[in-house]
């Protein structure tokens, strides 16, 4: 009952497995805020060619092609950008009026109640941009709201006022 070998190793056991989740755990954190700060970025800029109007006048007509251009600005993310991105594109005639889809629905992610509408000169445009993020941390999940998947969304949001550009 005295012999103190192997006591230090039974220590370390009990201790290494939380220390070891934390670290994973806080190193999934910082990788899903990249990714946040990422989405909020390429949304930013694929907003602003939406607001010239040079995605309007360059013909874009889908939902894919915003994708694919806000997939383009996420550098070294972009990877399974792709498969994981859904956005909402809708206009409005003013701020008040805006009244946004909710694309979650009893916990999954239905892309079909998404829209596509980048509008005309001096509309008002909102775009969310729908990551969907694989969470493998098992006790992130109860920080984040998870679909019934396993995965969260990332969320970016820009709404604008359309500039008064040339409709072709």
């Amino acid at each position: 009952m005295r012999n103190a070998g192997g006591a230090a190793a039974l220590e370390f056991a009990l201790v290494a497995t939380p220390v070891i989740f934390l670290i994973l755990a806080a190193l999934e954190l910082g990788l899903i805020l990249t990714m946040s700060s990422a989405l909020d970025s390429a949304t930013t800029t694929v907003a602003r060619q939406i607001r010239l109007g040079q995605m309007q006048q360059t013909g874009v007509s889908s939902a894919s092609s915003i994708v694919q251009a806000i997939c383009s600005n996420m550098g070294w993310q972009a990877a399974d950008c792709t498969s994981n991105l859904a956005v909402d594109v809708e206009s409005y005639s003013s701020f008040s009026g805006a009244t946004p889809n909710n694309p979650v629905v009893n916990g999954t992610f239905t892309p079909n109640n998404l829209s596509f509408n980048m509008g005309g000169p001096g509309d008002i445009v909102l775009i969310k941009a729908y990551y969907q993020w694989k969470i493998l941390t098992p006790f992130l999940n109860s920080g984040f709201s998870s679909l019934s998947n396993g995965t969260t969304l990332i969320v970016s949001t820009s709404m604008f006022r359309n500039e008064n550009f040339l409709s072709s």
